[in-house]
């Protein structure tokens, strides 16, 4: 039996690719005991540090009871910190602590290395359209919404970045 035909349909193929990369993402960063959702967290907050739980659960596409249990996990181990919201009296603001941003920075390093290697088969410039490509699925899709807004608007295929 022949797969071509699953092949031929882009659904099956993303599908495919979007459970590989994930598995992939797990694997990267389990040597620094971090997960994706971590991984991610720490990317909002160094772009954006002393964001409220709730402002971090809707890009990560988390629910809020979830978001705490990550947040306190990650405070335990000494990447983040809570802090009174300066504006919401009912809220904390989550803060990435010096030893969350060395971890985010080894952390990057490693999903560059995979993206680099993911893209491989590309030349720069076909690697760099195939991701923009992407992003106009994805915001087509109505999904532009579900990621936050710096990670869409980055100009930089993933293999360019080091």
């Amino acid at each position: 039996m022949s797969n071509q035909l699953l092949f031929d349909h882009p659904a099956c193929v993303m599908t495919h690719l979007s459970a590989y990369v994930q598995e992939q993402l797990v694997e990267v960063l389990a040597p620094l005991g971090i997960h994706p959702r971590q991984f991610g967290l720490l990317n909002l907050l160094i772009e954006e540090d002393g964001l409220s739980q709730h402002q971090l659960a809707g890009p990560l596409n988390v629910h809020r009871n979830v978001m705490v249990g990550l947040v306190d996990e990650m405070e335990q181990r000494g990447l983040v910190e809570r802090r009174r919201h300066p504006t919401d009296r009912r809220a904390h603001a989550v803060h990435v602590l010096p030893a969350g941003r060395s971890l985010h920075a080894e952390a990057e390093a490693l999903v560059n290395d995979f993206e680099a290697r993911l893209l491989g088969g590309l030349e720069p410039d076909e690697a760099h359209t195939f991701v923009t490509l992407l992003k106009r699925v994805f915001v087509h899709a109505g999904l532009d919404h579900d990621l936050h807004p710096g990670l869409l608007a980055s100009g930089a295929a993933p293999a360019e970045r080091r």
